[in-house]
């Protein structure tokens, strides 16, 4: 299961680190999500949730 939010779709977002000298380096910039127990379908199921759908109440936990 990859590192992605059920409700949203947030994904981890790749881009170029450039240091002092403007070197470009490839990088990833990951997604704050938490592996929670939530209502699907009127049953209990473990995802990964954002902490942003948490936070806003987009989805209740079980």
């Amino acid at each position: 299961m990859s590192r992605k939010c059920y409700v949203t779709g947030k994904k981890p977002h790749f881009a170029n680190q450039r240091s002092h000298s403007m070197r470009a380096t490839k990088r990833k910039w990951g997604v704050n999500v938490q592996k929670v127990r939530i209502l699907v379908d009127g049953k209990p199921k473990r995802v990964y949730v954002s902490a942003k759908a948490l936070k806003s109440g987009l989805v209740t936990r079980v």
